[in-house]
């Protein structure tokens, strides 16, 4: 084992001496469950102080990849335990104790609207309503239809966005059913469709979404009940759907008349690009998710979801036999803030300081020759040579960054972090060099590239 570690380590430095066990990790070279050598009998076979190797060992626990256990020793990170296999959960895993988290997806507290005047003005009880009342508040459904990219059958409101995916899940899908989903997708919706026994298949992309080719592949090749998207400020690499890719993708799906479309709209009024729906070409099988929590505020866990209404009854239905309806209370601030000029105002803000924070991180890492995904709303896709790697130098710099294979339903030609970059509101070129740091030489004027494909975008 000595050996083994001391003859892959060529940076005697602590970051140096931490890359080189990752890498031995990465290739299974150190399996899971191995036991390290001790901190002093590593230092000895390298030549350094114990200090420098307890540093590179610290940095390889914030990332995740070994593990203490008192007296024991110190040992490779082993098998997971059943929470922890599931990729949100592989999200978060390493962040822990690092001063600086951009791995969290959320959005900047600072930036969203106050609640206070809202609850104030709503606060007299009068939402408490009874139990026969409307899920919906009439005045807010009024306005939801007014902002929907098109008109909806049916329109409800429920607890959130991924409240709103479990629930058509679960309303439209069956054990076995074949699901597609853009490939890089969202963490949880992963596990929510594994939950449910769905069988998902990922399409490629590029920076205007879902390539129209390899739906009509996917399509062709299976006989999928339901396509999942992020229409816009795709979540990890920021994509958004322009109406040309709309209109080619709809025509694909022209070919598969069985399969409902569920897009998660979960950037919002944050988002800069334009709302687009597959809903405009295909509105009986389209249903639309408007999520408000990155916009007005996570607390307030509202989502619309709007479509066809033999999807929208069902889940209607079921709610009934559980929390029956969202909070009018909530709901009532909601609505207040939707028709507040102010906070419009400052909803617009945001979204302009979201889009400044991006670009500029971006551009800072431009300079630096590493060229990055991030197009639309609060995150950056970063390309990495190695993931373990990366998070581990990033680790030592105090920084945690989420890893990108979570995000894959199969693996891209290359590793990737996931940036919060809208957590970042100064000192661009500070944390650009970090980053670039990270990036190592192999990404380094290789240009754009496509998010499936090795050849550049399309």
């Amino acid at each position: 084992m000595l050996t083994l570690i001391t003859g892959a380590v060529q940076d005697r430095s602590a970051r140096g001496i931490a890359a080189a066990v990752s890498r031995l990790i990465t290739s299974g070279r150190l399996p899971a469950g191995a036991r390290l050598p001790t901190v002093r009998t590593v230092a000895g076979g390298l030549g350094v102080s114990p200090t420098t190797v307890s540093e590179a060992w610290r940095n390889l626990i914030l990332a995740g990849a070994i593990q203490t256990r008192g007296r024991s020793g110190t040992f490779v990170s082993g098998p997971l335990p059943p929470r922890a296999r599931l990729r949100y959960a592989q999200l978060s895993g390493a962040r822990i104790g690092l001063p600086r988290d951009l791995s969290t997806g959320v959005p900047d507290p600072l930036l969203l609207p106050s609640l206070d005047v809202a609850l104030r003005r709503i606060g007299d009880g009068r939402w408490a309503g009874s139990y026969l009342d409307p899920p919906v508040l009439p005045g807010l459904d009024e306005v939801l239809r007014q902002r929907w990219p098109y008109p909806p059958e049916r329109l409800t409101v429920v607890d959130g966005a991924m409240d709103a995916l479990d629930r058509v899940a679960g309303a439209v899908l069956r054990y076995g059913d074949h699901v597609l989903v853009e490939n890089p997708a969202f963490p949880p919706l992963l596990d929510l469709l594994q939950a449910v026994g769905a069988t998902v298949v990922g399409v490629p992309m590029d920076a205007s979404g879902i390539i129209p080719d390899e739906l009509l592949r996917a399509v062709r090749g299976y006989r999928a009940v339901a396509l999942f998207l992020q229409p816009r400020a795709h979540n990890p690499t920021g994509a958004s759907m322009d109406e040309s890719r709309a209109a080619l993708l709809a025509n694909v799906l022209l070919e598969a008349p069985h399969l409902l479309v569920v897009e998660d709209d979960h950037a919002g009024d944050i988002a800069t690009a334009p709302p687009v729906s597959l809903g405009r070409y295909l509105p009986d099988r389209t249903v639309h998710v408007a999520s408000f929590s990155k916009s007005h505020g996570p607390d307030l866990r509202l989502a619309a979801v709007g479509g066809p209404a033999h999807v929208l009854d069902a889940v209607a239905d079921r709610r009934l036999l559980g929390p029956g309806w969202s909070s009018r209370l909530l709901q009532g601030v909601l609505l207040d803030l939707l028709t507040d000029p102010d906070v419009t105002a400052q909803v617009a803000a945001a979204r302009e300081a979201y889009a400044y924070r991006r670009a500029a991180l971006s551009a800072a890492l431009a300079e630096r020759g590493v060229t990055t995904q991030a197009t639309d709303g609060i995150n950056l896709w970063l390309p990495v040579p190695d993931q373990q790697n990366a998070m581990v130098a990033l680790a030592a710099n105090g920084i945690a960054a989420a890893p990108g294979a979570p995000f894959c339903v199969t693996p891209l030609p290359g590793d990737h972090l996931r940036i919060t970059a809208g957590l970042v509101a100064d000192g661009y070129g500070e944390l650009a060099d970090v980053l670039a740091a990270a990036t190592s030489e192999t990404t380094r004027g290789s240009g754009r590239r496509d998010l499936a494909h090795p050849s550049g975008w399309r």
